[in-house]
């Protein structure tokens, strides 16, 4: 089988120079741009406009955080039949911040330093996304005695709309493999996420007289010390296969004040709340709300002042593959095939499409070029040896399954 390292390069070069943020014209475009090339590799390509409306009112509709007013599916098929295997990649990321904070000022431009490809997504995940088509390219010759798909979706990072939509549509596989970044390691199992938000009634003032007013930041001072007693509490043994902190309490954006020299009378916190395996989003709400209620009630201005505590945004779920399921050593024998060590399973601490997946009966890893620790950053990257070794993976594991 043939990798080709200047197909990929070229590959990378055009996904990343479509700025795919989530809910932009441009996801849609990046769609387009995989229709296109699955197409062209002879796979049999289902591109449809999601119905929006629809799967907005669905029970399962996994929420979104950004506006979209229009979202493309893409499935490509090698056949006929059930596949044996699923590739799933996502084609959104998330906005790149200030252009000049990037090296070379443009951070939809791959760059190539030190055997390494810079540029926003290039780790999460369009590395992964050109890995899975060089080994779709490498198997178009071989005949196959069942079908492997490939499926690039929208929304990963804001909820999983794309994929949701994509397993409606009753695109279904025996077993899946995403290509998100592990750093060489196989994710089998995801923890859950929930994206919370902390209202605080403050009462304004002068700020030279601050003590006749009461400053919104003091009340929340005393809600974020609650959570972090939370999260203590609820990371205390962790089981296997999750290591330290697997479902962390984050604030992520704090909004207070409108004037340096008034003391606020409104806070504004939103975050991201860890939800364990087996957790459901009713319960993991219940225990995260009593924490603040707890907090409000022992505090004299909090207690006639409550907080208010609201869950925008998207619901990701725990997942995992199931204890001891073969798919796991299959996926860690065609990593060894490439002449990687063989890896272990490990839990990792972030959602995914993983969930979406296990919870539709199919059988889900997460292995993939890069590591979470360079996604989203300024100046993103991923080793180019890391995308090769994924794509001879990816089309190892395409043979093994389906031929």
């Amino acid at each position: 089988m043939d990798i080709d390292v200047d197909l990929i390069r070229r590959d990378l070069a055009q996904l990343v120079n479509i700025p795919s943020t989530g809910g932009s014209d441009a996801e849609i475009a990046a769609q387009r741009w995989c229709a296109a090339t699955l197409t062209g590799l002879g796979l049999d390509v289902d591109q449809w406009r999601i119905d929006l409306d629809t799967i907005r009112v669905d029970p399962e509709y996994p929420g979104e955080e950004v506006e979209r007013d229009e979202a493309w599916g893409v499935v490509g098929t090698s056949g006929p039949g059930t596949p044996a295997l699923i590739l799933n990649g996502h084609v959104d990321v998330v906005p790149p911040g200030e252009p000049e904070a990037w090296a070379n000022g443009d951070p939809w431009l791959v760059r190539e330093v030190d055997d390494r490809w810079y540029g926003r997504g290039v780790c999460d995940m369009k590395g992964g996304v050109v890995a899975i088509i060089a080994a779709a390219r490498a198997v178009s010759g071989i005949a196959l005695a069942r079908p492997f798909a490939v499926h690039t979706v929208i929304g990963e990072e804001d909820g999983g709309v794309g994929t949701f939509a994509a397993l409606q549509r009753g695109h279904t596989g025996d077993a899946c493999i995403i290509a998100e970044p592990t750093a060489g390691q196989v994710v089998s199992a995801n923890a859950g996420s929930l994206t919370f938000r902390i209202e605080v009634q403050g009462r304004a003032t002068h700020g030279s007289m601050r003590a006749t007013g009461h400053s919104a930041i003091s009340g929340f001072e005393l809600i974020h010390r609650a959570l972090a007693e939370l999260e203590d509490v609820r990371n205390g043994e962790p089981p296997a296969p999750f290591g330290v902190l697997p479902w962390p309490i984050s604030v992520g954006i704090l909004q207070a004040g409108d004037w340096a020299s008034t003391v606020p009378e409104r806070l504004v916190a939103e975050g991201r709340y860890g939800v364990m395996p087996g957790e459901s989003f009713a319960d993991a709400k219940s225990a995260f709300e009593k924490v603040v209620a707890d907090a409000a009630a022992a505090d004299t201005w909090l207690a006639a002042h409550l907080p208010t505590v609201t869950w925008p945004g998207g619901h990701f779920a725990a997942g995992r593959l199931p204890d001891g399921h073969v798919f796991g050593d299959e996926v860690g024998t065609a990593i060894a095939a490439t002449g990687q060590p063989l890896p272990e399973l490990i839990g990792a601490p972030y959602g995914s499409d993983l969930r979406q997946y296990a919870a539709n009966g199919i059988p889900t890893v997460q292995y993939g070029p890069g590591d979470i620790a360079d996604a989203h950053a300024v100046d993103e990257s991923v080793a180019i040896d890391e995308v090769l070794t994924c794509a001879r993976a990816y089309a190892e594991l395409i043979l093994a399954r389906c031929t």
